[in-house]
């Protein structure tokens, strides 16, 4: 069968959510061989992310436009300021919120979308507590605010998220995004849709959520209802044992069209995603 080629618009891309390796999880590849297959596939931003922590320093590594982050699970020490700000320095743009270490992710480990994880485990990160946010993570919050980054939510549940993303809009933080949001083990649900288009919250529209979901929880159905001027993009591609950017790119981003239209496709792949990431 004659691969599909990719789309005419389907250039100068952003992809906000890539995993190479170093990794204590199976990688396609370390992070110059990863961001030259994205590459391939028409991105021109890339951001590197690893549940063990900081890739601020590898992305500077691994080529222009290359960015790079912080996760904040128990390696870090969870609700750390100084970890934010050091990342922040050293020209990271991204903090993620507890993954692997979320409460969330350790009570849905066992579903078929975290197979991915099999076998990897971190110690728990507390976020929310009777339906507050936890008093540690205002120091986290005021530092994304002061350096103007992107606050992902990790694997918190839809419902921590908006405890998060309020108090966050409160102190000032400006880019908001939800990552993988359909996934299953993450609770979705209508009121917190409602409340995150409230906040202006950006949804990270993802291809492996998309391999590993059923067709009901394929982030793609989100653009139905929430926003495309509110939609990113952020591939979580990288694990060895699922497709690559060669097998997996194009054919997402046909479905993308199909489901939003060309104009809207491009604008969502491109001027949207990367205006999430930079000032």
């Amino acid at each position: 069968m004659t691969p599909l080629p990719r789309p005419d618009w389907a250039l100068d891309m952003t992809d906000l959510h890539v995993h190479g390796a170093p990794s204590l999880l199976p990688r396609h590849g370390d992070d110059r061989a990863t961001v030259a297959a994205e590459r391939r596939q028409g991105f021109r931003t890339v951001v590197l992310k690893a549940h063990e922590g900081s890739t601020a320093e590898r992305a500077a590594l691994a080529g222009d436009d290359v960015y790079g982050g912080i996760v904040l699970n128990s390696p870090v020490g969870g609700a750390n300021p100084d970890a934010v700000e050091v990342a922040a320095r050293l020209g990271g743009r991204v903090v993620w919120m507890p993954t692997v270490s979320s409460r969330t992710h350790k009570a849905g480990a066992s579903s078929p979308e975290l197979s991915v994880h099999q076998g990897f485990e971190l110690g728990p990160v507390d976020v929310v507590e009777h339906g507050r946010l936890r008093p540690e993570w205002y120091d986290v919050l005021d530092a994304v605010a002061t350096h103007d980054l992107l606050l992902a939510s990790g694997h918190l549940s839809a419902e921590e998220t908006v405890v998060l993303f309020t108090e966050a809009r409160r102190r000032g933080v400006r880019r908001l995004l939800v990552n993988h949001p359909k996934m299953a083990f993450l609770h979705w649900n209508d009121t917190a849709a409602k409340e995150l288009r409230e906040l202006e919250a950006h949804l990270e529209l993802g291809i492996l959520p998309d391999l590993l979901g059923t067709p009901e929880h394929a982030s793609l159905t989100l653009t139905a209802n929430y926003p495309s001027a509110l939609l990113a993009f952020g591939g979580d591609l990288g694990h060895a044992h699922h497709p690559g950017p060669a097998d997996a790119v194009t054919p997402w981003l046909h479905r993308l069209e199909h489901h939003v239209g060309p104009r809207a496709a491009a604008a969502i792949m491109t001027t949207t995603t990367r205006s999430l990431l930079l000032p």
